[in-house]
C-alpha cells in the first residue's frame, strides 16, 4: 500500500468515526512544530497532521493535536524532554514524539529520527528498571496503520493486567515477542544516545529509547520504580 492510499484510507476512517474533524496542520504549523521540535517530522506523521485532521483520529484514545493551545504532541515532548534534564537516567529521547496518550502514564510515541518512524510503546508502570519502560510496538508508523484499519491491532482497553505482565509482554496486550526497544540496543548505542541529552544532535541509527516514569502524572499501578502519584 501506498503512503497515498494509507491516507485515502485514514481519512476516510476518521470522516465515519467522528461528524467533525480538527483543522488540518497548515504548513506554517508544520514549521513551526519541527522548529519547536528540533527535527524534522517523518513524511507520513506531516502527512496525517496536513492532510486528515490536525489530530482526533485513529486508535482508541485518537492522536494528540501537533501543535496549537492546550495538551499537544509538542507540549508533552517539550515537558518530558525537560523533566529529562533532571533526571539521573534520562527517560525521553531526542527525536522521539509522543502522539497518543493510552492513560495511565503510558503513550504511542513515534522515533522520528528513524527512516521507518517505529511506533513505540512508553509504558512505566510497575516495572524495576527504567529500560524495561520502552518497546517496539510496531517497526513502522505505515504499519501501526495499517493493523488499525485492517482491525488486527488489538486495542488497549482489552490489554492485559499490566502489573502482572513481565516486560517482554507489556506491550499493550501485544505478543510476547514483542522486545525492549532499550534491550535490543547494544551497550554502545546506550551510550551514544545519552549525548542527546546534552544537547547534541545524533545520527537516526544510533537513537535509543530510554525511560522513567513521568513526573506529576497519576499511574494505575503500586510497585516498582514506574510507580508515581500526581502529588505535588
Amino acid at each position: 500500500m501506498t503512503d497515498d492510499d494509507l491516507i485515502r484510507r485514514v481519512r476516510a476512517r476518521a470522516e465515519d468515526e467522528a461528524p467533525t474533524l480538527p483543522v488540518c496542520a497548515s504548513p506554517q504549523s508544520l514549521a513551526e512544530a519541527e522548529e519547536l521540535l528540533g527535527f524534522a517530522l517523518p513524511p507520513l506523521l506531516a502527512r496525517l497532521y496536513s492532510e486528515v485532521a490536525g489530530g482526533g483520529f485513529g486508535p482508541d484514545y485518537k492522536l494528540l493535536p501537533l501543535i496549537g493551545e492546550g495538551r499537544t504532541a509538542v507540549t508533552v515532548y517539550r515537558t518530558e524532554r525537560t523533566r529529562s534534564q533532571t533526571d539521573p537516567v534520562p527517560h525521553w529521547p531526542h527525536g522521539v514524539l509522543p502522539i497518543l496518550d493510552w492513560g495511565c502514564a503510558m503513550y504511542a510515541a513515534v522515533d522520528c529520527l528513524q527512516p521507518a518512524a517505529p511506533v513505540l510503546l512508553f509504558e512505566p508502570n510497575a516495572i524495576k528498571d527504567w529500560p524495561d519502560a520502552w518497546f517496539q510496538d510496531s517497526p513502522s508508523l505505515a504499519g501501526w496503520l495499517t493493523a488499525w484499519l485492517s482491525g488486527t491491532r488489538r486495542s488497549s482497553s482489552v490489554a492485559p493486567n499490566w502489573a502482572s505482565c513481565s516486560s517482554s509482554t507489556r506491550s499493550n496486550g501485544r505478543s510476547a515477542s514483542r522486545r525492549s526497544y532499550w534491550a535490543a540496543r547494544s551497550a554502545v548505542a546506550r551510550r551514544a544516545a545519552s549525548a542527546a541529552t546534552s544537547g547534541q544532535r545524533v545520527r537516526s541509527e544510533r537513537i535509543v529509547a530510554r525511560s522513567a516514569c513521568p513526573g506529576a502524572r497519576t499511574v494505575c499501578h503500586s510497585g516498582g520504580r514506574g510507580s508515581r502519584s500526581n502529588s505535588p
